[in-house]
């Protein structure tokens, strides 16, 4: 479990992380999703106590990062966002050096071996220079070296960043197998990949929390109304902007013609549906109907929604 209390972090006048909260159990995937310079990377080094908190706490399975750093870095694996490889060694040699430093040794280190290279899937590469493997084998070694002491706890910072789509799908599917197993918070800017990896979403934003909730969560809890376009026949502007006085729910935007056809832009509030009436008016005007179709809000809508306001600032 990790809990993030109260937590600020400043560089000089810099205010990276602005006294967020949140808790994250055991058995969940969590994204931490931001813009660049949102606070993300900040945030996980307080986690794993390679910075100290200007204020606030972190506890991790009721660990104060304060005092109890070293024994939380027993229980964690990090994967930074620069995968700190060594490329002139071999993997094996690679892994067991990660190893001895953490003190896992002889038979101990043999069956930790096996058990990440099985894993991480690096039965091909075991003796090869990492300098020499690839992009994503050089992510599984990272993950394994994060991997090795077998921590309940795995926090990934940007772990598909520069991978090919093929890579990506790899590394996603051994996230998601980790995941059964432990706690998984994975930082990320990348919407598509969270969202097709985690459980839950943490939003960041200019170091604030903004968001926490699964995607459906996000979505269905976002505020506003929703689009929708109107494709007709046989109608008219001025019959068209009449059906206000029957679906008061209804506003209109654009209204244009062309080749016979009407297109619509029209709105209406989220949690109505005023399809129903409008069929039944087109039907009452000879109207035909070619298109009826809502914009849908997605996962981009709420991110884009949360976390860009320069522009309304400005």
């Amino acid at each position: 479990m990790i809990k993030v209390s109260d937590l600020s972090k400043y560089y000089g006048s810099v205010k990276a992380v602005k006294s967020i909260n949140f808790e994250i159990n055991d058995g969940e995937i969590v994204g931490f999703l931001g813009e660049n310079g949102a606070g993300k990377s900040t945030t996980l080094k307080v986690i794993t106590g390679y910075l100290a908190p200007t204020s606030g706490n972190v506890f991790v399975n009721d660990l104060n990062v304060l005092e109890d750093e070293h024994e939380i870095q027993k229980q964690i694996g990090y994967l930074p966002e620069l995968n700190p490889l060594y490329l002139d060694m071999n993997v094996y040699d690679y892994l067991r050096f990660i190893a001895t430093v953490r003190e896992i040794k002889g038979n101990k280190f043999n069956k930790a071996f096996s058990r990440v290279v099985e894993e991480c899937g690096l039965k091909g590469v075991i003796h090869k220079q990492i300098g020499a493997c690839s992009k994503g084998f050089k992510q599984r070694v990272g993950l394994a070296a994060a991997m090795i002491h077998d921590p309940k706890i795995l926090i990934l910072d940007e772990p598909v960043a520069g991978l090919d789509p093929n890579q990506i799908v790899e590394i996603r599917g051994l996230i998601k197998r980790l995941g059964r197993k432990k706690l998984v918070l994975i930082s990320s800017h990348i919407l598509q990949e969270i969202q097709a990896t985690v459980s839950r979403i943490i939003i960041i934003h200019k170091g604030e929390i903004v968001a926490d909730g699964t995607s459906d969560e996000l979505i269905s809890g976002a505020e506003g109304n929703t689009q929708m376009t109107l494709e007709l026949m046989n109608a008219s502007e001025e019959s068209i902007k009449e059906m206000k006085a029957v679906v008061p729910s209804v506003n209109f935007g654009r209204i244009s013609e062309g080749n016979g056809i009407t297109m619509v832009h029209l709105e209406y509030p989220t949690k109505s549906d005023p399809r129903k009436d409008i069929f039944a008016y087109a039907v009452s005007k000879d109207w035909i109907i070619l298109e009826m179709t809502p914009a849908k809000t997605n996962l981009e809508d709420i991110f884009r929604k949360l976390t860009v306001t320069e522009a309304a600032d400005a």
